[in-house]
């Protein structure tokens, strides 16, 4: 008989263990050589609450889970509880087609609502990820993708629908930096900086990126004395280093000073990028970008990158708020004190 409840401090070890026979698609991090990366974005997080991350038990085993969780503030500096996220949704695959699944997210769907979320989104992407960044979609998660062969049709038969999809691109290293007499130009008067971190830094861009290794590039002019007319964050991607057999760094956040887009500088920042990364042991560069994003795009396919698959965020129906259910188990009772302790888009484009 299926039981289903709340995190336990022991469960992380089988949740990891699903996590890799689930069969996620590409775009997911397998074969961790620990589960240091995995706890250190999901379980340690100051905001994780074990009542978000429900698992379904067989006889004592964990066989499918269900984390849930919230997005972020228009400021990035507190949680949103109106947004709630699905973020992830895992079964064993000797258990699928039993309603497993089904229940879960309803399960998920009624902690979210006790904690106040108006909207539900199924598949975490930007200022909605609170967890499996580094793991799933690359840098920054992109919603479900559609790699993942049964997400998008599991979402589907339970009413959710498709509320933003985002193309995911890549390009190799050792291809040939293309020629633009623009960018060309512009390197000549301004040049790549490399810092620690954005100023102002968000909160939420520290819970992400200031646990993950990762460069703040701007292209400041030679001569000095202006503040930055384009930046982007450059992620290593080292949770995929076993799976894809390769050394990988994400881009997110890509942006330009209003007053000098369609200048080409957006495509010179990610050239010089390439040019700094290229003298590294890196071989492969990605990014995700939003549909409706046609500028970013643009940006991107200049110099070199093309679309290897599309990630999804889906959105519930309309739904009547319910009743209260508790996932505590009553003979549990655990206190924070006493517990031990995730499928890009861009800011602005040239």
């Amino acid at each position: 008989m299926i039981e289903y409840r709340a995190f336990r401090n022991f469960d992380p070890p089988q949740i990891l263990r699903l996590w890799e026979q689930a069969g996620l698609g590409h775009g997911a991090a397998r074969a961790l050589s620990n589960d240091m990366s995995f706890d250190m974005v999901n379980y340690a997080q100051t905001y994780f609450d074990r009542q978000g991350l429900i698992l379904a038990v067989d006889g004592g085993t964990p066989v499918g889970f269900v984390h849930a969780g919230f997005g972020c503030s228009a400021d990035g500096n507190s949680l949103d509880n109106s947004t709630g996220i699905i973020c992830a949704v895992v079964v064993h695959p000797e258990y699928r087609r039993r309603g497993i699944g089904r229940e879960l997210v309803s399960r998920a769907e009624s902690y979210l609502k006790q904690k106040g979320a108006t909207r539900i989104l199924a598949g975490p992407a930007r200022k909605t990820d609170p967890f499996y960044f580094g793991l799933y979609g690359g840098a920054r998660p992109a919603g479900f993708l559609l790699s993942d062969k049964s997400a998008g049709p599991f979402f589907t038969n339970l009413g959710y629908e498709p509320s933003s999809r985002y193309a995911i691109t890549s390009r190799q290293m050792s291809d040939r930096d293309p020629v633009h007499f623009r960018s060309t130009m512009i390197r000549r008067k301004w040049e790549l900086m490399l810092v620690d971190r954005p100023e102002p830094c968000s909160w939420w861009w520290m819970c992400r990126y200031g646990r993950l290794d990762s460069v703040y590039c701007v292209l400041v002019p030679k001569a000095g004395g202006a503040t930055p007319v384009a930046g982007v964050t450059i992620v290593g991607l080292d949770a995929y280093a076993r799976s894809w057999h390769e050394q990988a760094i994400g881009l997110v956040d890509l942006w330009v000073d209003e007053k000098h887009r369609r200048q080409g500088f957006g495509q010179a920042l990610l050239l010089e990028v390439v040019k700094r990364l290229r003298r590294e042991t890196v071989t492969r560069l990605t990014a995700n970008v939003e549909h409706e994003d046609v500028a970013a795009k643009r940006v991107f396919e200049s110099v070199g990158f093309s679309k290897i698959d599309e990630g999804v965020v889906y959105q519930s129906p309309a739904w009547e708020p319910a009743s209260p259910q508790s996932l505590e188990d009553p003979r549990e009772k655990v206190t924070n004190s006493e517990q031990d302790a995730s499928t890009v888009s861009f800011k602005s484009s040239s």
